[in-house]
């Protein structure tokens, strides 16, 4: 673990693999962890050069007022250029997954010289709220389950492990995957402030930023080799809003994972690894 300044803040990072390797750069959904210990390994193993990164306001990056963010959506993409610039060795196949793959995007399309592949994991092309018509808003009947529980005490590590482990259930995600992930998460939060915590936690940063304009309708000028990946049991994004990514973005693959939800489940980690290596 180490942090890295760029654009006047600095950035949690974690590498994996050779410095002279191709670089994979995966930005994070909630934290850097978001990305499965094991995918990082494996593309590693792979012969590429993988580094994780918290956004800001989580992880080991520059964390300031999580309930207010003084940034954009593109103030977030204009970071992944930023570092994988600083990181060196030409441009990266830059990764996200959730609300990460939503900074990909725009990262793609605003920086386009700083990329040279781009994978999308559980995402969606238009944020925040309600999607465009054409596309599948969120399960209602597992939102309303998701937001009916009480909040725990963000001070008590514990609390907040098991309130993660249920949020996974009622996503169709793995409970104890979540349950250790939260614990790791909480570890590396810098405090145990309430509203840091959750932020760390829940992602819930991105409700609150400025995601204008629109991007989706320039998805087609993206030009990089693309790989979109969805869980097919995905609730907080179904599974067409990855169908719509693939189809709008020129010569896309498009990769469903039949058993998984809004996580890269482990079964999962061979496919996804070997489908991002072919990718470049």
């Amino acid at each position: 673990m180490t942090t890295v300044n760029t654009n006047e803040i600095a950035l949690g990072i974690e590498s994996f693999g050779d410095d002279d390797a191709p670089l994979v750069l995966l930005a994070g959904g909630t934290t850097m962890l978001s990305w499965p210990d094991a995918l990082c390994e494996r593309l590693a193993a792979g012969g590429r050069r993988v580094v994780r990164y918290d956004l800001r306001d989580s992880g080991e990056s520059t964390t300031r007022d999580p309930e207010a963010p003084a940034y954009t959506l593109r103030d977030l993409a204009a970071d992944a250029a930023a570092l994988a610039d600083a990181l060196g060795g030409g441009p990266a196949h830059l990764a996200g997954i959730g609300v990460g793959g939503m900074v990909a995007q725009v990262a793609v399309l605003d920086h386009p010289g700083a990329f040279s592949a781009l994978t999308l994991v559980g995402t969606r092309a238009v944020a925040p709220g309600p999607p465009d018509d054409d596309l599948p808003d969120h399960d209602q009947a597992t939102m309303s389950r998701l937001f009916a529980r009480p909040m725990p005490d963000w001070t008590d590590r514990e609390a907040v492990a098991e309130f993660a482990a249920a949020g996974a259930e009622i996503l169709g995600d793995d409970p104890a995957a979540a349950r250790a992930v939260a614990a790791r998460i909480w570890d590396r939060t810098p405090g145990t402030a309430p509203p840091v915590q959750m932020a760390n936690q829940m992602g819930m940063v991105f409700s609150r930023l400025d995601c204008k304009p629109r991007w989706r309708e320039r998805l087609p000028e993206i030009k990089v080799p693309t790989l979109v990946v969805h869980g097919r049991r995905n609730r907080f994004f179904p599974v067409g809003n990855g169908e719509a990514i693939a189809r709008e973005i020129p010569g896309a693959r498009l990769l469903v994972l039949n058993e998984a939800a809004t996580a890269i489940p482990d079964a999962a980690v061979g496919e996804v690894t070997e489908a991002m290596l072919t990718l470049g």
